[in-house]
């Protein structure tokens, strides 16, 4: 994936967001689009090795509108300043755990796990982190989920995507109610969403190497997401 042409692309668009600047460059937005959709259905094909259940999904299944609803939005932008692709079995808007590609300059992120669920969902995911303790930890505190995903150091009350890694893009100030506050495993049961990121440079992307390491990353996170998507299909 030519990441570099992509990148430049957003930089200037980042600094020219506007319909006179876009309609101009357009052509180039369309081969840059193009470029994105190519690397997504490379990595489609490379996840359906460890993680079957997606097999089914196609490049448009997994991308988004590039144009921003600005209708309650103060930023009136009208473009989004990065491509990114939600690769789920059931769909970009499904709660279960899926992959996320990001690509934007200075701000390129692989992800795993689940964005938002709601509270009765929350609440048996934490159920679930109490019930078979040992199973989750395994998941979360082996030495490559911590290589990967560790968050220690980061205030554990505010999100953090913006942060190198971690685990839980925003998390409760104190035990959620119903839950003891003195358990050993608290600050999982903090999370209010269950997504591991790890950021990458902007030229990690280039040719096909990359492949690889998301590979590496992506099964490094997927016990996690199971043991999540366990519960979450349930409701789905």
């Amino acid at each position: 994936m030519d990441s570099k042409r992509i990148i430049s692309f957003l930089r200037q668009l980042m600094a020219n967001n506007n319909r006179p600047w876009f309609q101009e460059h357009k052509a180039e937005y369309e081969s840059v689009r193009a470029e994105f959709e190519r690397g997504i259905s490379q990595a489609i094909e490379r996840i359906v090795t460890f993680d079957p259940e997606i097999a089914h999904l196609t490049v448009k299944d997994c991308t988004y509108r590039f144009y921003r609803d600005t209708r309650f939005s103060a930023d009136k932008s009208p473009y989004k300043n990065h491509l990114g692709a939600y690769i789920d079995a059931k769909g970009k808007k499904a709660l279960r755990g899926g992959y996320y590609i990001h690509l934007e300059p200075d701000h390129c992120v692989l992800a795993v796990g689940n964005y938002w669920l709601p509270t009765n969902i929350l609440t048996s995911c934490r159920n679930e982190i109490m019930g078979n303790t040992e199973a989750w930890l395994k998941c979360v505190e082996n030495e490559e989920f911590k290589r990967y995903f560790n968050d220690e150091g980061q205030d554990n009350s505010i999100a953090y995507w913006d942060q190198p890694q971690g685990f839980g893009l925003e998390k409760l100030k104190t035990c959620p109610s119903g839950f003891p506050k003195d358990w050993e495993y608290v600050k999982y049961l903090r999370l209010k969403n269950y997504c591991a990121w790890h950021a990458v440079p902007e030229d990690f992307f280039e040719g096909d190497g990359w492949l690889d390491e998301m590979e590496h990353i992506f099964r490094v996170a997927k016990p996690m997401m199971d043991f999540m998507n366990a519960v979450i299909d349930d409701y789905e």
